[in-house]
């Protein structure tokens, strides 16, 4: 025994035990998260009961859980428990938010009848109030009059909305934001001249004239808008709740609708895959409650793309100065100190640094030089896409430092000087023969950068992250690219609709799924940079040899 345990074998065994342990917990809280988040998409059939008072409930069963009955005593009419029962307490969603005081209610079991499964009924996402759960019994017509098949006249009035709504788009995307933005540059260009001292009569009434026939677009537009809206509320689908009233809905507030008491297997499976596929792929609605979160994937994956772009080289050159250039003197000890003590500093703290230097001083002096005219409204001098990608920069440029410097100091001295004994420079040795070498080093310093810079959000919160972004940070209009603007993240989402919504019950399941694509999102960078440094290491293995 004493043997073995001299030999080291217990301790390669516990390390093996540990890293194996540390594996199934990771593995197991991902899967747990992935089907907290995947199972809410999936079709849940509609319930129903009738209640101990004569009411009828109709909803999907969300969740169950035991209460003792001495805290509920109040609630069986004075009949005595003994101590330590339990009773089970059923949490349902019965949707329909804007008629009923609450979409999720919590009842007794026992006060609850045997559950039935309804035929009939649908689940109606809305573009505002949430879903609505209820029995479509007739479709009105523009005209006013019920159609005869109600299914038929559903889908060709969801068709019709469908291209309705794509025309409004279009004039929104083609007219509405292409002369707003032309009015915006008229009155810049004004207030410009105004500043300078340029202003003529000649130039005022040439503006009158431009800006009073771009006002007269847009007005003609918003009456075409108008009337396209109209049109969408004229049709109506209707439906009758668990209450036995009928309620109007207009087809432009309905996205989906489906019948999931009514649905087969394979029906169920598409079902849920387009549900995913939605919620990876639309905006966000009801206060990131409902819809998609397609703009915070987008900003999350370009604001890891600048970051990485920006701490690179200024990583790489700081390591190549550090390890090829600096001799071993106070000065290179302060700057590792520094590196070091940088990587262990909060990530608020960056936040803070972030907006008080970049923000306020440099984006102020931006703002003061180049766009004055658009003064007070800040341009740069207000937290954005920039700023936030600079702030991540300087948090995780000690951990590329750190990475690349390993790299260069593990390439040997027999390849530098033959390099050197060939007639190359110092400089040529450096960029040509070291840096190749150490590309999959580097690569590992930006495995890591990018592993912790998507999961912050504490200093994104100060320098540009946003809980509802209008407009993407890359579109079609010069530069194309607006790193000014401010933009969603994965991780401030998660935090936004975990714990700053009024309907937490609603959106906890989306905290989930948010989680596990932050996690699928991250792995994919990660793989995509584990894939590039692999070839690369493959490609100088044998240079590396002595």
């Amino acid at each position: 025994m004493v043997n073995w345990i001299k030999s080291g074998s217990p301790w390669i065994w516990l390390t093996g035990g540990a890293v194996s342990f540390s594996l199934l917990a990771v593995l197991g809280l991902l899967l747990l998260i992935g089907w907290k988040g995947l199972t809410y998409f999936w079709p849940t059939p509609l319930l129903s009961w009738q209640t101990s008072s004569g009411e009828r409930l109709i909803g999907q069963l969300y969740d169950q859980d035991e209460v003792l009955a001495s805290h509920l005593s109040s609630l069986k009419n004075g009949k005595t428990v003994k101590e330590g029962d339990s009773i089970t307490r059923l949490h349902i969603k019965i949707a329909n938010r804007d008629i009923y005081p609450s979409d999720f209610v919590s009842v007794l079991k026992s006060q609850l009848s045997e559950p039935s499964v309804p035929r009939g009924w649908a689940v109606i996402d809305r573009t505002r109030d949430g879903q609505f759960f209820g029995k479509p019994v007739g479709y009105q017509l523009a005209d006013g009059v019920v159609a005869d098949n109600t299914d038929i006249a559903l889908q060709a009035g969801l068709v019709e909305s469908e291209q309705v709504h794509q025309q409004i788009q279009t004039l929104m995307r083609d007219k509405v934001q292409v002369w707003n933005q032309q009015l915006e540059k008229l009155r810049l260009e004004k207030r410009k001249r105004e500043l300078n001292h340029q202003l003529d009569a000649a130039y005022l009434t040439q503006y009158d004239q431009q800006k009073s026939a771009l006002e007269q677009k847009l007005t003609a537009v918003s009456q075409t808008l108008d009337a396209l809206r109209e049109q969408l509320r004229q049709q109506a689908l209707l439906v009758v709740d668990m209450r036995g009233d009928t309620i109007r809905i207009p087809v432009s507030q309905i996205l989906h609708i489906w019948y999931p008491n009514d649905m087969s297997l394979p029906e169920k499976i598409a079902h849920w895959g387009k549900q995913v596929w939605h919620f990876v792929a639309d905006d966000p609605r009801e206060s990131n409650s409902e819809g998609g979160v397609f703009p915070a994937i987008f900003g999350t994956i370009l604001l890891v793309i600048i970051m990485s772009v920006i701490v690179m080289p200024l990583g790489v050159v700081a390591a190549i100065y550090l390890h090829e250039y600096a001799g071993e003197n106070t000065l290179t000890h302060l700057i590792r100190v520094a590196v070091m003590n940088l990587a262990g500093v909060p990530s608020i703290v960056y936040g803070v640094f972030g907006l008080g230097f970049f923000v306020y001083t440099i984006g102020g002096t931006i703002d003061s030089l180049f766009y004055a005219e658009r003064l007070p409204a800040p341009t740069f001098g207000t937290p954005g896409l920039l700023w936030s990608a600079l702030t991540l920069a300087v948090l995780t440029l000690p951990v590329v430092i750190v990475a690349t410097e390993e790299g260069l100091s593990r390439i040997p001295l027999s390849v530098r000087h033959g390099s050197l004994a060939l007639g190359a420079t110092q400089f040529e040795t450096i960029w040509r023969v070291v840096l190749p070498m150490a590309t999959p080093a580097m690569i590992t310093g930006l495995i890591l950068a990018v592993a912790r810079a998507a999961g912050e959000v504490a200093p994104l919160m100060l320098v540009g992250v946003v809980k509802m972004a209008s407009r993407l940070p890359v579109d079609n209009e010069f530069p194309f690219i607006h790193l000014e603007r401010k933009f969603m993240h994965l991780g401030f989402h998660i935090y936004d609709v975990g714990f700053q919504t009024s309907n937490i019950e609603a959106a906890r399941p989306l905290v989930f799924a948010t989680s596990f694509l932050l996690v699928a999102v991250i792995v994919a960078l990660n793989l995509t940079a584990i894939g590039i440094r692999n070839n690369l290491r493959e490609k100088y293995r044998t240079m590396g040899q002595d």
